[in-house]
């Protein structure tokens, strides 16, 4: 019963989260026309959702629990991390655009991995998207054409922020002493 109970708590808490840091305009719209589609209303499809995201986390712990725990990765295969980079679409959920239909296409146009196509985020007019740093001019150029929903992406690359911050050691221009009778004086001098 307390499990159930902490289990409840934390999905509140994830819940939250979500609602506080994430625009949600297009899963709302694909709630709408799943559940319009499934000719049921918007509280059971969300039932539906959360009953499917509980049986997907469910199998995950069993295959967990069906792997051997003394399996050692093995060190001769090299591990390395793709550089990302973050770029702009000229699309976002005013465009109707899914996380999915946007993930479907880059990977067709592109031939991006799915796995490398990571921390997509929708805004109203535009999405922001991390890709592999080493795209093929050819590609890039194919990316700023293709077209979703009638709306091209139009894709830019960003520039990385500076991250460092402005001291106090920054002057005006044409800032003039703070004692102008003394350098004045010692001007005429």
């Amino acid at each position: 019963m307390s499990q159930i109970k902490n289990t409840e708590a934390h999905l509140k808490t994830k819940l939250q989260e979500i609602l506080n840091t994430h625009n949600l305009e297009s899963e709302l719209h694909f709630i709408s026309n799943l559940s319009s589609e499934l000719c049921i209303d918007h509280k059971t499809c969300a039932a539906a959702l959360l009953k499917l995201i509980e049986t997907v986390d469910i199998t995950k712990q069993a295959q967990s629990k069906d792997k051997k725990p003394n399996t050692v990765p093995k060190k001769d295969t090299p591990s390395y991390v793709i550089k990302m980079v973050r770029y702009r679409l000229n699309i976002g959920s005013e465009h109707s655009v899914s996380i999915e239909q946007l993930r479907e296409t880059l990977i067709e146009e592109s031939g991006v991995d799915k796995k490398n196509i990571n921390n997509i985020n929708i805004q109203r007019t535009y999405t922001l998207i991390e890709l592999p740093d080493e795209m093929p001019p050819d590609i890039f150029q194919h990316l700023k054409s293709v077209e979703i929903n009638q709306c091209k992406l139009d894709i830019k690359r960003l520039k990385p922020r500076n991250n460092k911050k402005r001291g106090n050691n920054h002057f005006r221009r044409n800032r003039r002493p703070e004692n102008t009778t003394e350098a004045n004086q010692s001007i005429a001098k």
